[in-house]
């Protein structure tokens, strides 16, 4: 479904990613752990196009990103990369003079072409599925931050991506509400849905992933399966991180 292959992302004179290479297939979930400024939130950026990188390649279903992709020339391609896979960001990124329904309506309509009755359908039966289909005509302000990322959940199930990428989606939040965003996502594993989760959740990453990344100053310096990572560290960073997290 999503393969990186040896990528490479400068900003400037510094390197953020040196040469990690990640496959995730149809139906695994994905968790990226890690030290802070690792390179986790730009490597999710450079796989859905968000930001552009100097070396390697991103294939995305039979899209391939490349160095020399370019986003005006290469415009439709990006777009259908980002059709193919959905980005919940950590600050909710909702219109605030938007419902719930109408922040959810508003790329099938614009960006598909979709007819709005059959928007708002598909809109209601997402907002049900996290839970949230009453407050379909509440604005953002009107929600705690908990509903706002699960309408953002919503509104990116409803463009029908093979793919999720979840850049630290409850960081923002306090314990409560990241549980009930974490619930959601968990079920979403549950039914199959293809994710790519950046996370400070260890539970998240213990119970609900298939695979987990270690990702410190720009390599993926430990991967494979949650009970490995978790139950037998092989690297001096994971260790270290595993420690200072179980330690918060």
């Amino acid at each position: 479904m999503i393969r990186i292959n040896n990528l490479f992302k400068r900003h400037g004179t510094l390197d953020v990613i040196k040469g990690i290479s990640l496959e995730v297939k149809t139906g695994e979930v994905a968790a990226i752990i890690g030290p802070s400024g690792g390179g986790k939130s730009t490597f999710l950026r450079c796989i859905n196009g968000l930001e552009m990188f100097q070396g390697g390649e991103v294939q995305v279903g039979p899209h391939s990103l490349t160095p020399d992709t370019h986003p005006r020339r290469d415009a439709k391609k990006l777009e259908a990369v980002r059709r193919t896979v959905g980005f919940v960001f950590q600050q909710f990124n909702l219109f605030p003079h938007l419902t719930t329904l109408e922040n959810c309506i508003e790329a099938p309509v614009q960006v598909l072409g979709e007819p709005r009755d059959k928007a708002i359908e598909r809109a209601m039966e997402m907002l049900n599925r996290v839970g949230l289909s009453k407050k379909a005509n509440a604005l953002p302000r009107d929600l705690s931050g908990g509903q706002q990322q699960r309408v953002a959940i919503a509104r990116a199930l409803v463009m029908r991506p093979e793919a999720i990428l979840f850049d630290e989606p409850t960081s923002a939040l306090d314990p409560v509400m990241a549980n009930e965003v974490l619930a959601v996502m968990s079920d979403l594993a549950r039914q199959g849905q293809t994710m790519i989760v950046v996370t400070h959740s260890m539970n998240f990453a213990k119970n609900v992933s298939t695979h987990v990344h270690v990702f410190a100053e720009g390599y993926d310096v430990e991967h494979g399966p949650p009970s490995q990572v978790f139950g037998n560290p092989q690297h001096a960073t994971t260790r270290s991180f595993l420690e200072e997290a179980s330690s918060d």
